[in-house]
């Protein structure tokens, strides 16, 4: 690996992180995602005057945990098809 081209050393080294921070990314997300949903049912099932309450909470909190793996998502697309690193250090 050591006779191997810069260019083509960034590119795999970033395909390789790109890959397990998007895995990483959405695991992340879909298992807190998940938390708050049982969360929730557990409170509605224990106070269901306040069912409308936990929904429009729990609605919102899963809208912003979603858009933390689409930022992951966008910066992922980035790195690999923009990739910054190329353009610095090699013209």
């Amino acid at each position: 690996m050591s006779d191997m081209n810069p260019e083509y050393l960034i590119t795999f080294t970033t395909i390789l992180v790109s890959g397990i921070g998007i895995i990483l990314g959405t695991a992340i997300v879909a298992i807190v995602e998940g938390r708050a949903v049982i969360k929730a049912l557990d409170g509605i099932t224990r106070q269901p005057e306040s069912a409308n309450d936990i929904r429009t909470t729990l609605l919102i909190s899963m809208a912003l945990l979603e858009s933390s793996s689409i930022y992951v998502l966008l910066v992922i697309l980035i790195l690999i098809f923009a990739n910054p690193m190329i353009t610095q250090f090699f013209n």
